[in-house]
């Protein structure tokens, strides 16, 4: 469904980042900047800031679900639309972003 000619995004929560992860088949990209996500990061994410998200998406594999995570799931959500414009399948936002996986005590990296 379109609201004032925005596609809906799909989100998922923390328990199906962490499930979809395990499976494989995923890619998840951090949209932080670049300070943020050596704070801390859920391991095996990609990190392509938001605003270089347009000089770089197209580094991206088209054939696996591609979910996008932030700080808190507000940037998550323009990084899951700009991809699903430019033709993704399979996008997702992950609510609550990196604070709710911290928060539930799931394992971060750090760089």
């Amino acid at each position: 469904m379109h609201l004032f000619g925005r596609p809906k995004i799909p989100e998922i929560g923390v328990d199906e980042l962490e499930r979809l992860m395990a499976a494989g088949g995923v890619t998840v990209v951090d949209v932080r900047e670049v300070h943020e996500w050596r704070q801390a990061h859920v391991a095996g994410v990609l990190n392509i800031p938001l605003g270089r998200l347009p000089l770089e998406f197209s580094k991206l594999p088209l054939d696996r679900r591609t979910l996008v995570i932030c700080e808190h799931g507000n940037r998550s959500l323009v990084g899951a639309e700009f991809l699903m414009r430019r033709g993704f399948d399979g996008v997702a936002s992950v609510r609550g972003g990196t604070t709710a996986w911290i928060a539930s005590r799931r394992p971060v990296e750090r760089a």
